[in-house]
């Protein structure tokens, strides 16, 4: 028995050899360096730094809301989940290496027909039976017999000859590294949606307090407007004029009110659990400044770090074994069955030496026609390679048309925000003189209500401007991927999970 075992032991230690296409990772498809002009930030091309989303996100708040959703997060859970069931189907695949063992054990007791027959007595065996019991081979009168075994043995275990197998273990185990990938990158895009979703927060709270400030001015305009019209010093059409700049202004009130329940809905959605106001911003003047600066990096092959392109290029390696498998089916399959056990009439006289029993039974099978099915899966694995290849290269392209074009916005938004400032200052001081010179009588109604809608614009229009430089800032973290937690690269050399 421990000769069969080791027979087969040996056997399974010459599938070592695999036919799978040696893996060499592509050249990325981007240039060596981001681009650089006008729109660029020369400064940015720096070495990316290891930096978690406690350094980009600098507001306790926000941090604290991050570190809840990465526990309640639902879409965190699935991604787990996820990454469990492809380690179990890497272990079932792997496990195919090895021979499966087996041992049972089992009695038989029959009743013989009382029908005439052939009897042998006497105290040695006969026919099938043992005379002892009374036993008839194929008659006798109400004769028993009893039948004991106990066996070990392995079942159509594949010897591994042309890596046939090995192959496809190394493609579930790069798909269940993939699946680590993918986890990681719905973990990234979670923390950006978080900090998104705050700082959205953050802009219509500063909107929501504009509006409130513009309809309380509209209001004293009515009030105004209605006495000077008693006194026959304004016309109605003024008085019409500051009502719809009231009403439009208690509009903009009701919308902003909406967006603000509907952003704390979406911020509880990504915690997974009720979100405590106290950890909401008060607007975003002060919230976008918490978000820090994040090097975009000279090297623009930092994008190999990126988890979708990491996870593209786990498929890839996937892909590569299959075509290892593909080729090995081929060649004849070598497959061994071996038994070993006793068997006994008698349950004392089972572990003696004449009742002890063994077989081995390899045998070799090879598919002469087939209609060209052999052939024709492989070359269905190499264009699926191929597929996977267009993809890997697809997402690093992707990935540097996204960087590219966040460090463009990041180019500008700096002179953007500037002008945006000063076209707010110089609207809040027309619409003072405005407003003081229709007061006095000097000027008519119509330019101090041009002068307020100017100014109600320009402030509305810097708070945008104001959360587009802040979720810039996000959008750059999330396209560099850079978040040290996240960093494992393809190359890493990753132990290989313990089988159970």
């Amino acid at each position: 028995m421990t000769r069969t075992i080791a027979t087969a032991l040996a056997l399974a230690a010459l599938g070592g050899c695999t036919m799978a296409p040696k893996y060499v990772r592509p050249a990325a498809p981007v240039p060596a360096s981001w681009p650089t002009g006008d729109a660029y930030l020369r400064q940015t091309e720096a070495a990316l730094p290891s930096v978690g989303y406690r350094d980009i996100f600098r507001d306790p708040r926000l941090r604290t809301i991050i570190d809840r959703a990465l526990v309640n997060n639902r879409d965190l859970r699935v991604a787990a989940a996820n990454i469990a069931i492809a380690r179990a189907t890497y272990r079932i695949q792997r496990a195919e290496l090895l021979p499966t063992i087996g041992a049972n054990s089992g009695y038989t007791f029959r009743q013989n027909s009382s029908a005439g027959g052939v009897n042998t007595g006497g105290t040695g065996n006969g026919g099938i039976g043992n005379g002892n019991t009374g036993n008839g081979g194929f008659g006798g009168s109400g004769g028993t017999s009893n039948n004991f075994s106990a066996s070990v043995g392995i079942t159509a275990f594949e010897v591994d000859l042309f890596g046939r197998i090995r192959s496809l273990s190394e493609a579930a185990q790069n798909r269940y590294f993939g699946t680590e990938a993918a986890a990681r990158a719905t973990r990234l895009t979670l923390i950006g949606d978080l900090a998104t979703g705050w700082l959205t927060y953050a802009a219509d709270k500063s909107l929501l307090r504009i509006a409130e400030q513009t309809a309380e001015v509209a209001r004293k305009s009515v009030t105004l407007t209605r006495q000077r019209l008693s006194g026959g010093i304004a016309p109605r059409t003024d008085l019409a004029q500051a009502q719809i700049t009231l009403e439009t202004a208690l509009s903009d009130l009701a919308e902003q009110r909406t967006a603000l329940a509907q952003d704390v809905n979406a911020l509880q959605l990504l915690v997974g659990a009720p979100v405590d106001p106290a950890l909401l911003p008060d607007g975003i003047e002060q919230a976008g400044t918490t978000v820090a600066e994040l090097p975009a990096g000279l090297d623009s092959r930092v994008l190999l770090r990126r988890p979708d392109v990491v996870q593209a290029e786990y498929e890839l390696r996937a892909a590569n074994a299959e075509i290892g498998a593909a080729r090995a089916a081929l060649f004849p399959t070598v497959s061994l069955t071996s038994l070993a056990g006793f068997a006994s009439s008698a349950l004392s006289n089972l572990f003696t030496g004449g009742a002890f029993n063994y077989s081995v039974s390899p045998g070799v099978s090879y598919p002469i026609f087939r209609a060209g099915a052999g052939r024709a899966g492989l070359a269905q694995s190499q264009a699926q390679r191929d597929s996977a290849l267009a993809s890997y290269e697809k997402s690093i392209q992707t990935a540097f048309r996204e960087v590219s074009d966040a460090l463009a916005r990041r180019g500008t938004i700096a002179d953007q925000e500037r002008a945006q400032q000063a076209l707010t200052a110089a609207s809040r001081d027309n619409f003072r003189l405005s407003e003081a010179r229709y007061r006095g009588g000097i000027d008519t109604y119509l330019a101090s209500l041009t002068a307020q809608q100017s100014f109600y614009s320009s402030q509305r229009s810097l708070v945008n401007t104001q959360l587009t430089a802040a979720t810039n800032l996000v959008t750059l973290y999330r396209t560099l991927g850079g978040d040290s937690t996240l960093d494992v690269a393809p190359d890493d050399k990753r132990p290989a999970p313990a089988a159970k």
